[in-house]
């Protein structure tokens, strides 16, 4: 489908997903994640593509949510919009998603970017959530992904104080994978797209489910879902195509059936 938004360019086995919005920091309107999500279904169609980078360019990520879109709106109005409803498309997406942040990743940005499997980021990138500068929170994750992954009191000061967190203190929170220069930064995150694409694919699709669940479940659950993956797993062909190319001392040849 044509998209007026973003960018989608697929480069088998990696798809580059960029927002294009520049003139106002690629501000993430519902029209944006409905192309965003419906890129996102595109590429988990295309069996030429394993891994895929999302991106907001060279300069920026995105710097929030549309504020003009949603001054005037009612509560009933954005009840019915479900505005960040929309967005569970992104978390469905079962391949490896990596950001590659420059610049600014604030609200919804920062949400979108902590929605994705890895995070590579320019030394340029800012990550946070200045919604109670507005009057309202984070609506999209951000009080509840932060305490996942940074803990309780980093996301208190990222959620009540609002202001950002620079790459170097993300990454040191566990927030971010990587910091490289921000020249660096996409290319980067597609070096690791194409990384992960050697890897089987239905065994990363099945490890990210099994890495999400553990941030829902209770132990124990988590683990039977685990074990339950790791049985189903011997019934493809590419656990064979792993396990016999280890012991023949070859480079395995992935096909993901």
């Amino acid at each position: 489908m044509p998209y007026e938004l973003i960018l989608l360019e697929v480069e088998p086995p990696v798809g580059v997903i960029t927002l294009n919005r520049p003139a106002v920091l690629n501000a993430l309107s519902p029209a944006v994640i409905a192309e965003v999500t419906a890129a996102l279904g595109e590429l988990e169609r295309d069996d030429s593509v394993r891994a895929v980078v999302l991106t907001g360019g060279p300069k920026v990520f995105a710097a929030g949510a549309d504020i003009g879109d949603m001054a005037e709106r009612g509560p009933v109005e954005q009840l019915a919009r479900d505005q960040t409803g929309r967005w569970a498309g992104i978390t469905a997406f079962t391949k490896p998603l990596i950001a590659a942040v420059n610049g600014y990743a604030l609200g919804g940005g920062c949400e979108m970017a902590l929605m994705c499997d890895l995070v590579i980021a320019g030394d340029s990138a800012r990550f946070g959530q200045p919604e109670i500068n507005l009057g309202i929170i984070a609506g999209a994750g951000g009080t509840q992904r932060w305490p996942r992954t940074a803990g309780k009191y980093v996301a208190m000061e990222v959620n009540l104080g609002g202001q950002p967190v620079a790459a170097q203190r993300a990454y040191q929170l566990g927030v971010v994978n990587k910091v490289v220069p921000a020249e660096m930064t996409i290319e980067a995150a597609k070096r690791v797209a194409r990384q992960l694409a050697t890897k089987p694919p239905v065994a990363l699709r099945l490890a990210k489910e099994a890495v999400n669940l553990a941030l829902e479940l209770p132990l124990q659950q988590g683990l039977l879902a685990e074990r339950k993956n790791f049985y189903f797993l011997f019934a493809t062909e590419d656990q064979k195509e792993g396990m016999h190319a280890f012991l023949e001392k070859r480079r395995a040849q992935f096909q993901g059936r």
